[in-house]
């Protein structure tokens, strides 16, 4: 179930693609499964249609989903390569941290800083 907190600073397409990244990298989506179509998610969550098409690019900009025309919007296989990518990078960021005698405390706030993560 997808919960949109209207309260949130955080805006509804960022929650939207957030919650499906999520998922996707959790596997509870897997690859090749078929996610709702704009419109009609757009109306189970009371969204603008260009909310979730936004949420939806930004999903397939990362490569997590392939939306195929009118066939549908599904999980793609190139999520796996993406958290690949994302792996690697964190080990450069890691070596990157530590030759610059950053501490791992710290370099953990520095990536949450700039994926806009806040800590309570």
């Amino acid at each position: 179930m997808i919960v949109i907190d209207a309260g949130s600073a955080v805006p509804p397409y960022e929650q939207l693609r957030a919650h499906f990244a999520r998922r996707i990298q959790e596997r509870s989506l897997a690859v090749g499964t078929r996610l709702p179509t704009i419109r009609s998610l757009a109306a189970e969550l009371g969204l603008a249609v260009n909310t979730v098409a936004r949420a939806y690019r930004e999903l397939e900009d990362a490569g997590l989903i392939e939306t195929h025309g009118r066939a549908g919007s599904f999980v793609s296989a190139a999520g796996e390569q993406a958290r690949e990518r994302v792996r690697r990078a964190a080990a450069d960021y890691a070596a990157v941290a530590a030759a610059a005698g950053v501490e791992p405390a710290e370099a953990i706030r520095i990536v949450e800083a700039a994926m806009g993560v806040a800590r309570g």
